[in-house]
């Protein structure tokens, strides 16, 4: 079967929107989101995130900047796979490195890589530090941490920018359900009061 056989089947297009930003920026949070609202609506979705994939495809890799590397590209080949299955997945991951994103974004064809900054600032990170990690860092308990003792490379020019230090994960997931729909990925349908939940 097709690529384009499988999408007429499902009704959509497959994507990969890559979310990347700070630990504690809502990265999985509005994945699940926007995932929960294109599950309603009967679109075949998927998150990838450091929860389930860190601790199976990826459970061999550490933290040091090329295990952060190889965890990335292996990501990137099996989002790669979901897109061209006519999948729309959401990846979340910090993925710090403008080069790596970057690669991911060249192994797929036009289109098909979406780069979803979620820009809240470290102080909102750090203030919502939902595992402790931030402060572990600063403290000097865990090196190699991205904002603090790790670089973070901002996208320069993403697809789409979530200020989710200033919008709710549910604002955040309905500007992302816009943007799919405005771009034929899915069909449009009324967003309704209860869709985020």
């Amino acid at each position: 079967m097709t690529r384009q056989e499988r999408e007429e089947n499902l009704g959509q297009r497959g994507v990969t929107l890559w979310f990347t930003g700070l630990s504690g920026s809502g990265k999985s949070s509005v994945a699940i989101t926007v995932d929960r609202i294109l599950t309603k609506r009967g679109v075949a979705s998927v998150v990838l995130d450091g929860d389930n994939v860190r601790h199976g495809l990826n459970r061999d890799l550490g933290f040091a900047p090329e295990d952060r590397v190889e965890n990335i590209r292996r990501i990137g080949e099996v989002a790669k796979l979901f897109t061209r299955a006519g999948i729309i997945n959401l990846t979340a991951f910090i993925s710090p490195y403008r080069q790596d994103r970057d690669g991911n974004r060249d192994i797929q064809e036009d289109g098909d890589f979406i780069e979803v900054f979620v820009n809240a600032p470290l102080e909102v990170c750090e203030r919502r530090d939902p595992k402790g990690l931030y402060k572990k860092a600063r403290a000097g308990e865990i090196d190699n941490f991205t904002g603090i003792s790790a670089p973070y490379e901002p996208p320069i020019s993403p697809e789409i920018v979530l200020a989710t230090g200033d919008e709710t994960v549910e604002e955040s997931a309905a500007r992302v359900i816009l943007f799919l729909e405005e771009r034929g990925y899915i069909s449009h349908q009324p967003l309704t009061a209860d869709a985020a939940r």
